[in-house]
């Protein structure tokens, strides 16, 4: 960058950039991290700038102003010391074997220190790489909106994410069903090491990577496995990343969140929520409910995602196998997840409704209550907010449930199941002993439960306003609509709008792979 002006000369923007041979795939070699520029777009402009991420990562507070930054997150300028690559992967796709794939649109700049610890930034829409697959390498402005979006609504809610720093824009025109403009997000995680990573060096015999990609997530991730060794240290990763996805999902679960793309290269080795395509958050709680409308089987339903998760590490076990040997070790260690997945589920299923101690009846409970939600379609997060507000205020106001029965049409069955909810609770309350009274306690857990049952979640209406907006150059309800996402269980009273039921026009909404 040249200055006519020495007197204007700003210096480049200096981030802590890791050394390449100490910094994610790339110091595994060219196999790995293949060296691939990004390609510009004309005219950049910014269209959402997340400082709640940037003050967390440590960067400078002129980073938004830096002449530079803009640029160089556009992937219109390389920053010094950044070494941009694409990686190379295979997976699993709806469940067939779909072979090589690799980052088709996503060019990872390099690692960075952060507070938080290494984080790589990687740019998602920079252009084509080696693994495009005759693709254009370029995203969309509303899908870049969205994946903003989410990835910060997500971290928001407790639930573990990749997270996105920024977004910019392009005149510069995609052509997708029709033709669209284009955009760039920027995305940041400790790795972005995929379950397909592994099943590509598995799948063409590729032993000596295999390992050395798996003793490298050890190293930089799992740092208690490195005592270990041979096929007890990857047998150790294997049983880890099965916990880490039992977590998630019983994460994605508990917020009514679907996901709509559980390839295996879609899934994260450190347990993180990652791609957001076509996801949707729960309206009308609907086991079955498909969000992918390009997902013409159903497979990745909601009710159906622990099971594919589970299926996935399959996957994963099998291409770990050259390095375990042994199928017992594997099996066991993937087999940690059928109970490590109901016991997480049940914890945040109990910490919604308020329940301090287990009990043997309390998955019945849950279940009868979904089944009910199902029948008349209750919208799942206003249920938990409404419930969450009622448990407070029912020692003095002798309708406090009502806000909660006219989300039903069949309140008699929602009725049996408040007597046996109102009656776990006092149970819950003498088992608890902390000598409380009733009313004490009840106001206690209704604060507990508004920390864990959202005001705000990103409704596809939402994010199609935003959208609609963002596409006439006014972001104002992009960057308003992530500020209260940070926050969701906040009340916000300025935007008590979007806590509400979702329009009709809401179920109109079809999102797919291509969105």
């Amino acid at each position: 960058m040249t200055y006519a002006d020495p007197d204007s000369f700003v210096a480049p923007l200096d981030l802590p950039w890791r050394p390449a041979n100490a910094s994610g795939l790339t110091q595994l070699g060219p196999q790995f991290a293949t060296p691939t520029a990004p390609t510009a777009l004309p005219a950049a402009h910014w269209v959402a700038r997340n400082e709640l991420l940037r003050s967390d990562l440590g960067l400078p507070r002129d980073f938004w102003t830096h002449p530079e930054t803009l640029q160089a997150l556009t992937g219109n300028l390389v920053l010094a010391g950044s070494a941009p690559y694409a990686s190379v992967y295979s997976g699993h796709q709806f469940g067939q074997w779909a072979g090589q794939l690799g980052d088709g649109r996503a060019l990872s700049l390099g690692d960075i220190d952060t507070p938080l610890g290494p984080q790589t930034l990687q740019l998602k829409g920079a252009g084509p790489t080696p693994y495009s697959r005759r693709g254009d390498g370029r995203a969309l402005l509303r899908s870049s909106i969205r994946e903003y979006l989410a990835s910060e609504a997500m971290h928001g809610l407790g639930v573990a994410t990749t997270r996105a720093l920024c977004v910019t824009g392009s005149p510069g025109f995609v052509r997708r069903e029709e033709v669209e403009t284009a955009a760039v997000v920027t995305r940041t995680a400790p790795s972005f090491v995929r379950f397909g990573h592994f099943e590509h060096f598995a799948s063409n015999g590729q032993t000596d990577e295999l390992r050395a990609l798996a003793d490298a997530v050890v190293a930089q991730h799992l740092p208690s496995l490195q005592a270990l060794q041979g096929p007890e240290r990857y047998t150790g990763l294997l049983h880890a990343v099965t916990q880490s996805t039992a977590a998630l999902m019983a994460q994605w679960q508990a917020v009514g969140f679907c996901h709509g793309v559980m390839n295996t290269d879609n899934m994260s080795v450190l347990g993180l929520t990652l791609d957001y395509g076509p996801f949707q958050f729960l309206d009308a709680f609907d086991p079955s409910h498909i969000c992918n409308h390009s997902d013409h089987q159903g497979r990745y339903a909601y009710a159906r995602q622990p099971q594919v998760a589970y299926w996935n590490l399959f996957c994963l076990g099998q291409a770990l196998m050259p390095l375990i040997d042994e199928q017992a070790p594997a099996l066991a260690a993937l087999e940690s997840y059928k109970e490590a997945f109901p016991a997480a589920l049940d914890a945040r299923m109990r910490a919604k409704l308020g329940l301090q101690t287990a009990n043997d009846g309390d998955r019945g409970l849950v279940e009868t209550l979904l089944k009910a939600m199902h029948q008349d379609r209750v919208d799942y997060t206003v249920f938990w907010r409404r419930l969450s507000h009622a448990v407070g205020e029912s020692t003095t106001l002798a309708h406090a449930f009502d806000p909660v029965r006219d989300l039903f049409l069949h309140r008699e069955v929602l009725d049996q199941w408040l007597t046996q909810y109102l009656a776990r609770l006092d149970l819950d309350h003498t088992a608890s002993g902390t000598g409380e009274g009733v009313a004490t306690s009840r106001a206690a857990r209704s604060q507990a439960m508004l920390q864990v049952n959202p005001k705000f979640i990103l409704r596809n209406h939402l994010g199609e306003l935003a959208i609609r907006q963002a596409k006439t150059g006014d972001f104002a309800m992009v960057q308003d609509l992530c500020d209260v996402l940070h926050h969701p269980f906040d009340e916000h009273p300025a935007f008590e709008a979007w806590a509400g039921l979702a329009p009709e026009w809401a179920s109109s909404i079809e999102i797919s792979c291509s969105s």
